[in-house]
């Protein structure tokens, strides 16, 4: 197989080097683009979406030059048609359409005055483009005024004049105006217009200042019919619940649909009753005797979308008859919600392999849409594992076994479920409560623990959808060993040595009530539509433990362990406080290539009947999302050496760092390629004779922070992202001082790879 792929490797290499094979004679093969501009404000990589001809994947025309003329043979032909690339020959024609797009573009950016020439560079029958953008000043506004005919328009228009974004003293692009006149639109049709368009706003600009200034005026085209320019109310608001056309049962259904009215709005129903009534109202904001608004049809669909069960929802706009003199026209609005699939039933086999120890884990999930006809999702899911240890020690089969089975059981409602919260807030779209129990049985030769959670979670969003949060208003986790062998309690529970404190602590029954609260923004959404150039996303979480167990304990007195610590109904309990925070950027430098990078930060300490956090809420470092050198729970903590006996569990830690930076870059229409560079480590917050050196000091903790780098490949499926990685150690704390530089190694415990679904951050 090597000696395969390196002769495929010579063939390409040789292809590649007689690029020019397949040019004809007087013709040049186009070898590079290259724009260049006399000013550091203008974005030269955003100038190259606008070139109408782009030079050849150096490795596609290498196999391309390497497929054989005869294009009857089968082989040729999908070497050159399906991997390989034909060669762009150079157009000056095309090169004169980018030139006039890239001049159109500097207009609309400001640069009225701007020139683009071209300069080629020809070597063995192939050319290199270079363009040259002089700039010569950017245009600023001087003087933004309104000259609309339409006495009502203009009224309406002065509230919303201190928002856009063209102001006197700014500077004149096309986006500015294109975004102030969105936003007028959008201003207008949100307090009644409800025939408006953009296209009836134009702007008339003076450039004829000759100081780089420009007088910008608003005007308003003549409307097509009188009612373009009034204002509309809602008349009647119809709802149409679980009326699909295109289904039989539900024609059935409606041959003698009842109609109703709820709280003014007309609901008509089949004999299904698909959703109540106050469902239907609750996520319904166009009301009769309101002024039409985009916000609220938006919001409507929105809040209808946002409900599984509803499969798609329709809403149409019917003007009412009456004299198109008055100043208010009236309109009826009709809804129809379509009902999706209520049911879902799905199982799955999966394949294990855990350090070479086969298994299968089956499941089973059942979910119901819309439990009590408001949209509410019940899912259980039961779930099992089976492993063969297959170099456990014994002759009895049953001691080669490991296995597992549990259930999860969860109910979200489309709303909060708290009293006293005001009837708004409680019945807001983007509300749900979620409620969640679960159960899991491991089974061992040497242990069975047991898992039990409960839950409580709101969540909802603000700020337009860019702040969405999430409040586990509590979550209780109950962990008990029922059984150990005699051999494992010997060697590891019962055992002194420091070793295996982690261990000991990991292992005891214990109980973690806690409260959480998330808050995450991105800046994705826009309000013009458009994608920002740098993506921004903020996370943070504050996670405190054992409210609920002191606040019920601080009533009695309470029963002590006998490491002397409280209990509740017979366990102890935890208490810490853990927080984390991380930002992260992309900045696309163009079409093809982006910049991303991320700092992250987690903090936790124990705190009253805690003396260690709990191991499954303790931090641990490396892996696909945080230091790719190492593999997940290899790094740390601090400056701590490796220690085969207990690695594992040793591991983790209470401080956290992540810094990440990544290059991408678009290979092909699939394929993507990564650069990126990695730092961080996890320390403890307390010294702990089981983690040697892994506290964290404030003298030191800066020579402890490992660095690694590597490259990676992804498969980008749109609704999908494979992700291969390959991180080097280029600095590894758990090595001795004067040490710990280290040389690429392609194997061994330098390298490390890691395949992830999705980017790292």
């Amino acid at each position: 197989m090597r000696r395969i792929l390196n002769c495929i490797f010579i063939l390409i290499l040789f292809g590649s080097c007689n690029t020019t094979k397949n040019i004809p004679e007087g013709q040049y093969l186009l070898n590079s683009n290259k724009i260049e501009a006399d000013s550091k404000k203008i974005d030269e990589g955003f100038y190259e979406n606008f070139l109408r001809q782009q030079p050849n994947n150096k490795l596609r025309l290498g196999l391309y030059n390497m497929a054989g003329d005869d294009t009857t043979k089968w082989l040729n032909r999908f070497i050159r048609n399906k991997l390989g690339q034909a060669p762009v020959i150079y157009s000056p024609q095309l090169t004169g359409i980018s030139m006039t797009q890239i001049r159109q573009q500097l207009n609309n950016q400001g640069y009225l005055r701007a020139r683009v020439d071209t300069s080629l560079k020809v070597e063995d029958q192939k050319i290199s483009v270079t363009y040259n953008i002089e700039n010569n000043g950017m245009y600023k506004i001087r003087n933004y005024e309104y000259t609309i005919y339409d006495p009502q328009i203009s009224r309406s228009l002065i509230p919303a004049r201190k928002y856009t974004s063209i102001q006197p003293g700014v500077e004149f692009n096309q986006e500015n105006l294109e975004g102030s006149r969105n936003h007028l639109t959008s201003f207008l049709r949100n307090i009644g217009y409800y025939n408006f368009s953009k296209e009836y706003l134009y702007f008339r600009v003076d450039t004829t200042l000759n100081s780089h200034e420009a007088d910008v005026y608003l005007s308003l085209y003549e409307p097509r019919d009188s009612t373009t320019f009034k204002k509309f109310m809602l008349r009647n608001v119809t709802i149409t619940s679980g009326f699909d056309g295109m289904s039989r049962d539900n024609r059935r259904y409606f041959t003698q649909p009842d109609t109703t009215e709820y709280n003014g709005i007309r609901i008509v129903h089949g004999r299904n009753n698909f959703l109540r009534k106050s469902t239907l109202y609750r996520n319904n904001f166009l009301r009769p005797g309101n002024l039409y608004s985009d916000t609220d049809y938006t919001r409507t669909t929105g809040a209808f979308n946002g409900i599984s069960v509803i499969r798609q929802t329709r809403v149409t706009f019917n003007p009412v008859d009456g004299n198109p003199n008055d100043s208010i026209q009236l309109l009826d609005a009709n809804i129809n919600v379509v009902p999706g699939n209520t049911h879902f039933l799905q199982a799955e086999l999966q394949g294990t392999n855990s350090a070479g120890d086969l298994g299968i884990a089956p499941s089973v999930t059942y979910q119901h849409q819309n439990l009590f006809n408001g949209g509410e999702i019940f899912r259980i899911k039961l779930r099992g594992a089976y492993e063969f240890i297959a170099n456990s020690e014994g002759s009895d089969l049953s001691d080669k076994n490991y296995y597992e089975y549990g259930a999860d059981a969860s109910l979200s409602f489309p709303l909060f479920l708290f009293p006293w919260l005001k009837r708004s807030w409680r019945e807001q779209p983007s509300a749900s409560t979620q409620i969640t129990l679960g159960f899991n049985n491991q089974h061992r030769k040497e242990y069975t623990r047991q898992f039990f959670n409960a839950g409580l979670t709101y969540r909802w969003s603000s700020f337009h959808n860019q702040l969405t949060h999430a409040l586990g208003l509590w979550n209780i986790n109950y962990v008990r060993m029922p059984w150990a062998s005699d051999a494992f309690k010997d060697r590891y529970l019962n055992n002194p040595d420091p070793i295996y404190a982690m261990i000991r602590e990991s292992y005891k029954d214990q109980l973690i009530s806690s409260t959480t609260y998330g808050l995450t923004f991105t800046n994705s959404y826009n309000r013009f539509g458009r994608t920002p150039k740098n993506l921004i996303t903020i996370r943070g979480n504050i996670d405190i433990s054992g409210l609920l167990p002191r606040l019920v304990t601080s009533f009695y007195d309470a029963k002590r362990d006998s490491t002397g610590k409280k209990e509740i109904v017979g366990i102890a309990y935890a208490e810490y406080i853990k927080g984390d925070l991380s930002y992260s950027q992309t900045h696309r430098l163009n079409t093809k290539t982006s910049l991303a990078f991320r700092v992250g930060l987690g903090v936790a300490t124990p705190f009253g009947n805690s003396d260690v956090l709990p191991f499954e809420s303790r931090y641990f470092s490396g892996g696909a999302n945080s230091v790719r050198g190492w593999s997940t729970r290899a790094l740390g903590p601090g400056s701590m050496p490796y220690n085969d006996r207990v690695n594992f569990v040793t591991k983790v830690g209470d401080v956290k760092l992540d810094l990440n930076f990544e290059y991408r870059r678009k290979l092909a229409d699939l394929f993507e390629f990564a650069g990126f560079v990695d730092a961080g480590n996890i320390w403890t917050i307390k010294d702990y004779e089981a983690q040697p050196d892994g506290k964290f000091q404030f003298s030191d903790f800066y020579k402890e922070i490992a660095l690694a780098y590597g490259v990676g490949v992804r498969l980008d499926l749109s609704f999908l992202l494979l992700r291969l990685d390959f991180g080097f150690r280029a600095y590894d704390p758990g090595r001795p001082e004067g040490d710990r530089w280290v040389t690429p190694n392609f194997s061994g415990d330098r390298m490390a790879w890691h395949f992830g679904i999705g980017y790292p951050f």
